[in-house]
């Protein structure tokens, strides 16, 4: 009963009141036990207003970044979304409840394979999880109705525009390693169409589309 209070007072302090407005979005996330995709030690701060380290130098987002992100997907029910950085699962589960297919890529085993047990304990079953470099995407499921980005690139990869279908969007936060802006990138029939949404900070993409670092993701 305390989760519940605290995942309550997090919807209506933390997301309601700076503007989420999507009645769905706000559901979804009063519904799905975020303490549950924290460290146990973790768990009494894991509906703060902050995000927090899951391991791996990773980060489960803020509930409000969650919030922003997952709005601007614009999703009715029925469609089918990539999340690109599965991370904690947490925002997969999120996802779960407001699309009918989700694909979510991770390019270190260990979190995926412990988002995959999470999200498989909580019968979130419309969620398949992957192992692979997220940066070209996941092109063996494509198209998507919307790609999610859930980590910080240098450009756009070429590659989400072309597995996004005709009026999809694309979520992605672009910028240097240190500070980003959050776009909203719709695909049209003549090229795209793109909307700043907000300031924001990520750990960085890694992989052949985004940051090179030395480190390599495990299949």
């Amino acid at each position: 009963m305390a989760y519940e209070h605290q995942r309550h007072r997090m919807v209506e302090d933390q997301l309601r009141a700076r503007g989420i407005r999507d009645e769905k979005v706000l559901a979804a996330m009063e519904k799905v036990p975020r303490h549950l995709f924290v460290d146990g030690k973790l768990q009494d701060k894991a509906y703060d207003d902050g995000a927090l380290p899951i391991g791996e130098g990773q980060t489960i987002s803020q509930p409000y970044m969650v919030a922003v992100m997952t709005e601007l997907l614009e999703l009715k029910g029925d469609e089918k979304v990539l999340e690109v950085g599965t991370g904690s699962g947490y925002q997969s589960a999120v996802l779960s409840l407001l699309a009918a297919e989700v694909f979510t890529v991770e390019r270190i085993q260990r979190l995926a394979l412990q988002a995959q047990g999470i999200l498989k304990q909580l019968n979130y079953s419309n969620v398949q999880v992957a192992v692979s470099d997220g940066t070209v995407g996941l092109p063996e499921h494509s198209p998507y109705d919307g790609i999610i980005v859930t980590a910080a690139a240098p450009h756009v990869p070429q590659q989400y525009i072309e597995q996004l279908k005709v009026n999809g969007r694309l979520v992605i936060p672009v910028g240097d390693r240190y500070s980003q802006t959050l776009y909203q990138i719709r695909k049209t029939p003549t090229g795209t169409l793109s909307r700043v949404s907000t300031p924001c900070v990520f750990v960085p993409l890694i992989g052949k589309e985004g940051w090179k670092d030395k480190e390599s993701y495990e299949v």
